[in-house]
């Protein structure tokens, strides 16, 4: 409250002083205040105001719950937020200054700042959370897939990997037909999810080149880029026969019985970054001490989704069930957003770590994680030529802020929000990993020797 209080006393004071200039006689030496001489507490905000931007889907979560717990406000931010019709509009609204900064896929500050697509430099200090994601195929797809799925029990054995897949691809290339699935946007973390468990199983999803933007030579399995909220009714249509997407549209095709979840992102890789905060380089140059602020509330509203074993998960169905957010039926986001998730109708699994908005550090932005997705970007042919691996770390320091977040943290800490076990001791890098699919080993810090270990992709000598 001190804080709003300060901010509202520092406008009306300076209402004041224009409303009596305004009222007095000028003279030749006397002009009204401009904006310069406006002067922020170096304690505050620059700018108070702010529209944010999201998708709907579950994991813009924190924005959610940082407004409706009033998160933002005790920071001294009043904050809009907006759904947008897709990413491209969100990163477009997000560089021209219509919007301040919005919940992103992990890999829209990096293409941006590496110029895939649009050119803009982007970045982000905060991680929105970890998991969230699900390949989705139609009914008559999975009729065919189960085939080749280990059963126990008389249920699929988890995780499936896409070897059950592979055979009735095989069958649509010898009659002829395209294999048509979905992803949200080139840089989606759902276009790298679903690359990687197709690739694993040797299964060809394709390669972007200077003549192919839609990532499709060579493929096996053609992907395409359809919004979240318009996946299942795509597949049901037939014009897909499979996606990747986050939530609550993979339990959506299973509450309409038009098809069956075979895996989740933590299945494909354990733990995984998924949405990002971003702002463009240059309002986070112009507005240093807001973006602190923000970094705040949303840090406390990650604790808040993952406090007490969940607790507060109830609550935030019914924030996000709002049309205003997601706008899907309760019980629809509360089927993943609870700590389980269904695969087959009927057959619902325990899964606490489907969503992740704090524990394991989920908030911390990275650099390893902006190193992961730039692989990707080039083991697809999104980076066109080969890179040194010394620039796979320059380019994430560009665009992942840890810094802000540890100013963020570090306030929260003083002010009795956070505890030292809860942030990070950390060089920006994630110890290496063997939790893939495929078993396969990331280290960040040798991102070409990572590469190279890949049966299908690009691959780059060391350099």
């Amino acid at each position: 409250m001190k804080k709003k209080f300060t901010i509202i006393l520092t406008l009306s004071i300076l209402l004041a002083g224009l409303t009596i200039q305004s009222c007095g006689t000028k003279s030749n030496s006397q002009s009204t205040m401009d904006s310069s001489e406006i002067v922020v507490p170096e304690d505050e905000p620059e700018k108070i105001e702010l529209t944010f931007g999201f998708i709907k889907l579950t994991d813009m979560a924190p924005l959610a719950i940082a407004k409706e717990k009033g998160f933002f406000e005790d920071e001294g931010l009043y904050v809009k937020l907006e759904a947008q019709a897709n990413w491209k509009v969100l990163l477009d609204r997000v560089i021209s200054g219509e919007l301040d900064g919005a919940h992103m896929l992990s890999g829209q500050p990096i293409g941006a700042t590496i110029g895939f697509g649009t050119q803009a430099d982007i970045v982000t200090p905060f991680s929105m959370d970890l998991n969230g994601n699900g390949i989705t195929v139609s009914n008559e797809i999975w009729s065919e897939m189960k085939k080749n799925v280990p059963m126990e029990g008389g249920k699929p054995i988890h995780p499936i990997k896409a070897d059950a897949l592979k055979p009735v691809i095989e069958n649509y290339k010898t009659t002829g037909k395209p294999f048509n699935m979905g992803m949200v946007f080139p840089v989606s973390t759902h276009n790298y999810e679903i690359r990687y468990w197709l690739a694993a199983a040797g299964i060809s999803p394709g390669f972007y080149t200077e003549s192919d933007i839609t990532g499709t030579t060579d493929a096996d399995v053609l992907l395409s880029v359809t919004p979240p909220p318009q996946m299942p009714a795509t597949l049901e249509a037939g014009t897909i026969l499979g996606y990747c997407v986050g939530e609550p549209w993979n339990q959506q095709a299973v509450f309409k019985g038009i098809g069956v979840p075979v895996t989740t992102n933590y299945d494909i890789w354990k733990n995984n970054p998924e949405k990002v905060f971003g702002v463009s380089k240059e309002w986070a140059d112009k507005y240093p001490r807001t973006m602190v602020a923000i970094t705040k509330a949303l840090i406390r509203a990650g604790k808040w989704l993952d406090e007490n074993n969940g607790a507060n998960r109830k609550e935030a169905v019914e924030i996000l069930s709002r049309p205003e957010y997601v706008g899907a039926d309760f019980e629809v986001i509360a089927n993943s957003m609870t700590g389980t998730f269904e695969f087959e109708k009927g057959d619902k699994r325990a899964m606490p770590d489907f969503n992740v908005f704090f524990r394991y550090n989920a908030t911390y932005p990275y650099y390893s994680d902006c190193i992961w997705f730039l692989t990707q970007m080039r083991r697809w042919g999104q980076i066109t030529e080969p890179k040194p691996a010394e620039w796979y770390a320059e380019t994430a320091k560009k665009i992942y802020l840890p810094e802000v977040w540890l100013e963020a943290a570090n306030q929260l800490l003083e002010e009795g929000y956070l505890t030292e076990d809860e942030i990070p001791e950390t060089d920006g890098y994630k110890p290496a990993t063997g939790d893939f699919i495929d078993g396969i080993v990331y280290d960040a810090k040798d991102p070409l020797g990572y590469l190279n270990k890949f049966e299908v992709g690009i691959k780059d000598p060391a350099q």
